[in-house]
């Protein structure tokens, strides 16, 4: 790899990162003003008042630092190799910026589960519109693509955006859970883009390495004990962010899938035990793994390293697989060891009560 790809890629990396820790104060200040914040109660076990804006440092900084770099600075960027790349670029900004504004709104209004599904339908619809979808999948069992109709097409890609976007905005119960997952994510993508990758996708992996700055620029201010929570509009705009990037990398959606197993799991098992329970998918509890496991005495740094080192650990097995069949039995196996852990936790909640 050239110099001049590497000081770029550190240029963006270092401007995402010192762009989210200067607007994370003032996106607390402004969460405080505007009477955005967190009371003790419910789910939520801190102490005092806690702005819930952080969405607006991690949105501005991950926007701010692509802006610069693809308006202001494009003679410093490797070239695109695809034609519809910059199109895709413009449905990641749009579709980021649709998704953190009805977050926004979530978080002052408090949206029905109508109004939510509602508005990430709009978001994958315009993912759709600038060409961010999926066409095709690698069948695992005999090597070829297998390619979906239009309308399959439509109906994959909308269940993926939504289940990325609820996932993550399901997972923002403790301190620095869903930043610190999202950035294990985007750099297990970046290695995946420069190292994995043949050829080598130089242009697209600045758009991973912009989230990685924002993420971990914000962790400092959300990890435990917070000072500020990242709210809808930070957990939506992260969800299609990451939905959007499993596309664009070339159809990394096994990755994402493996990195994101662990949560993505807990949702279903939750949607599952909840529909049985006749009551709402969409309703608010403690029912989340996390939650549980909090409930039964662990601490919220364990609970969130723990997933840390799970989520990790995965990504670093999507990048040491090369057969899909072998991700195939990863997904596998990973799906029925969550499903052991949610089935110990709920044992183990029965038992204390």
């Amino acid at each position: 790899m050239s110099t001049l790809p590497i000081f770029t890629y550190l240029a963006i990396f270092g401007a995402a990162l010192l762009l989210a820790m200067l607007l994370t104060p003032l996106a607390g200040r402004l969460g405080r003003r505007w009477g955005l914040v967190d009371r003790p109660g419910g789910r939520r076990t801190h102490r005092g008042e806690i702005p819930r804006t952080g969405g607006i440092a991690l949105f501005g900084a991950f926007i701010l630092t692509l802006l610069l770099a693809f308006l202001v600075f494009p003679r410093f960027l490797p070239p695109s190799t695809d034609p519809n790349e910059t199109t895709r670029l413009v449905g990641l900004l749009l579709g980021s910026a649709i998704a953190f504004g009805f977050g926004l709104l979530d978080d002052r209004r408090e949206l029905s589960w109508r109004g939510q599904i509602l508005a990430q339908m709009l978001c994958a619809a315009v993912a759709i519109a600038t060409l961010i979808f999926i066409e095709r999948v690698n069948n695992p069992f005999t090597d070829t693509q297998i390619v979906f109709s239009d309308l399959v097409v439509w109906a994959l890609t909308t269940f993926w955006f939504l289940g990325a976007m609820n996932t993550l905005n399901w997972l923002d119960g403790l301190d620095g859970l869903a930043a610190g997952v999202t950035a294990i994510l985007a750099a297990v993508l970046v290695v995946h883009m420069l190292g994995r990758a043949d050829p080598p996708q130089l242009w697209v992996a600045i758009l991973p390495l912009a989230l990685l700055g924002a993420t971990l620029g914000f962790l400092p201010w959300n990890f435990n004990p917070a000072r500020i929570f990242m709210g809808s509009s930070g957990s939506y705009f992260l969800g299609f962010a990451v939905a959007a990037l499993g596309i664009i990398g070339g159809a990394r959606m096994a990755t994402v899938l493996l990195v994101l197993g662990l949560p993505i799991v807990d949702v279903a098992w939750l949607i599952w035990r909840r529909r049985r329970r006749g009551v709402s998918a969409g309703a608010g509890g403690r029912d989340h793994l996390h939650f549980r496991l909090l409930d039964l005495g662990l601490g919220q740094r364990q609970i969130v390293l723990g997933y840390y080192a799970f989520c990790a650990a995965f990504g670093l097995l999507a990048l040491s697989i090369g057969p899909r069949i072998f991700k195939l039995l990863a997904l596998v196996g990973l799906s029925v060891a969550v499903l052991v852990v949610l089935g110990w936790a709920e044992r183990q909640e029965g038992e204390g009560e």
